[in-house]
């Protein structure tokens, strides 16, 4: 039962409170690229979430069994140091992945997604998940957890930001405002309404 309230816990914590754009300010290159359309965004959403739904459990195998396995750690061998371009081969392997997929079967999703679909090997976000759930000492389950929680937040913060820049881009916008300017403000006023969600207690 504890094991259930801290997973429940951890998911509401990571998908909403502690927002990993708008409260940790991680993945902000694809949140403000890819949000001009809801039907793309929802692409880039999902492509993120099954990366580090993925990455999350095998960086989570590598690190328990092979990074910071206490047989070898025992035997003094350390390969900690290593986790960093571990896991950034992991996530270019499975943005591949995801890339040669989505070429195949969602032709139009990805070239809508464009450059930006590549980039999800460097968006800071997937990384930050798998240096976060170490340092954070979750176990497998609670890392797994971790990571889908956090692209669930996301994707509902990159679908929010696309169906509000859909309704101003009709609107009135002052020219000074037009254009990235608008698109800062509101994420800017997004991330403040988020921040009330930090005074919940899960």
């Amino acid at each position: 039962m504890e094991t259930l309230a801290t997973l429940f816990s951890i998911a509401v914590t990571y998908a909403i409170i502690n927002n990993v754009v708008l409260s940790q300010f991680l993945g902000i290159c694809p949140f403000l690229g890819v949000s001009k359309k809801t039907e793309t965004a929802s692409g880039m959403g999902l492509a993120v979430i099954f990366v580090i739904g993925i990455a999350s459990f095998v960086t989570g195998l590598i690190n328990q069994f092979i990074l910071a396995n206490e047989a070898l750690l025992n035997l003094g061998i350390d390969l900690r140091y290593l986790k960093t371009i571990v896991f950034i081969l992991v996530i270019a392997s499975l943005v591949q992945f995801v890339e040669m997929f989505l070429k195949k079967s969602m032709p139009a999703l990805y070239e809508s997604l464009g450059v930006f679909l590549p980039l999800i090997t460097t968006n800071c976000a997937v990384l930050g998940v798998a240096l976060n759930a170490i340092t954070y000492e979750y176990n497998l389950l609670e890392t797994v957890v971790y990571g889908l929680a956090t692209a669930v937040g996301f994707f509902i913060a990159i679908v929010l930001m696309a169906g509000i820049r859909e309704k101003i881009e009709y609107n009135d916008i002052p020219k000074p405002f037009q254009g990235t300017a608008i698109v800062l403000v509101t994420a800017a006023l997004m991330s403040i309404a988020f921040m009330g969600f930090s005074g919940m207690n899960i």
